[in-house]
């Protein structure tokens, strides 16, 4: 396939283009696409020495596939041109994910969904590290109601988020300096921050109700009951998730851990006497999602239970499921 990679510049952009190269996606041309201040620039790719070109609608129409790690207004304004035009798009933005004719796909839990679809939405970080272990849990167990609250690192925020947690560390530590803020709402070094994108009038933001809105969506259960606390950390990659779910049927730690066992894209790290759980350390870099401190919840009674997930928010979260989803495409599926 003819594939570009457009927003090839930042911290998605740049994943996006190690994970086809790592998972031998058949790339028969790659072209990575940028604003103009990166125009002509040559970096090294799984795929060769590749000039970065500045985007354009008609540039980019022979594509076969275009990755799109941009804003949703970019997203918005150009995907429907591309699709026009023939290219399948899988978008990382916000931009088509609650729209009802586009698909919402993470390949573990709802595959079937992409169809023949030219254009696909790529979740939330956080709700593709989420779904893949509720899913199968609810398969088992049934989920009458979710409460989750997410760690979420620097690189949430993009590449930009990432450099001012390192700039900021530094002052601090180095210079003896006060640390400052432009990505955050407020200094991030030595510090967390429950607010993650923009307050709704319930006094969610933004970022707690797409986990609701989206799980809900990919996993067809318009009617689960879903709370969500999204807390920025001082660590540089992957998003934690305390998550406490009341089932309709009774379920035990050891049942638990045998579902997400098998579980695809979960890693089962949980044994708390050789301290092994879940941790951004052990998780950064890694395709599955760790699963740990698995444990009966007294409050819900048999159909309680808490455990703790780690994802890598720019592979899981972002470019490893954008690549996975493009793995689904029809083109590429073999015949029965």
């Amino acid at each position: 396939m003819r594939v570009g990679v457009i927003g090839a510049t930042g911290a998605v952009g740049r994943e996006l283009v190690e994970v086809l190269g790592r998972r031998r996606f058949p790339v028969t041309k790659l072209r990575l696409f940028a604003s103009g201040r990166s125009a002509g620039t040559i970096i090294p790719t799984p795929f060769g020495d590749t000039v970065i070109e500045e985007f354009s609608q008609e540039a980019a129409r022979d594509l076969d596939l275009a990755l799109l790690a941009v804003s949703g207004d970019f997203a918005k304004k150009h995907a429907p041109g591309l699709v026009a035009a023939g290219v399948t798009v899988v978008d990382n933005s916000s931009a088509f994910r609650l729209e009802d004719d586009v698909p919402l796909v993470v390949p573990e839990v709802n595959a079937a969904a992409i169809g023949d679809a030219k254009l696909i939405a790529n979740p939330n970080c956080t709700t593709a590290i989420l779904v893949v272990a509720l899913a199968p849990l609810h398969a088992a167990f049934g989920i009458k109601r979710v409460i989750v609250s997410t760690y979420q690192a620097a690189s949430g925020a993009g590449a930009e988020g990432m450099v001012e947690l390192e700039r900021e560390m530094r002052r601090v530590l180095v210079d003896g300096a006060k640390a400052q803020n432009e990505v955050f709402a407020h200094p991030l070094p030595f510090n967390v921050i429950p607010h993650i994108d923009s307050f709704q009038p319930n006094a969610y933001t933004r970022e707690e109700m797409k986990v609701a809105w989206e799980s809900r969506k990919i996993m067809g259960l318009p009617d689960l009951l879903i709370s969500c606390t999204a807390v920025r950390i001082p660590t540089m990659r992957v998003h934690g998730e305390s998550v406490t779910i009341e089932t309709e049927r009774p379920v035990t730690a050891e049942a638990a851990r045998a579902v997400l066992r098998q579980a695809a894209g979960v890693k089962v790290l949980d044994d708390p006497a050789a301290l092994l759980y879940p941790m951004p350390l052990t998780a950064t870099g890694q395709d599955d999602v760790e699963a740990g401190r698995i444990r009966a919840n007294p409050v819900f009674g048999d159909c309680g239970l808490d455990f703790f997930l780690c994802g890598d928010q720019l592979l899981k979260g972002a470019a490893l499921n954008a690549v996975q989803i493009a793995e689904r495409l029809p083109a590429l599926r073999v015949p029965a």
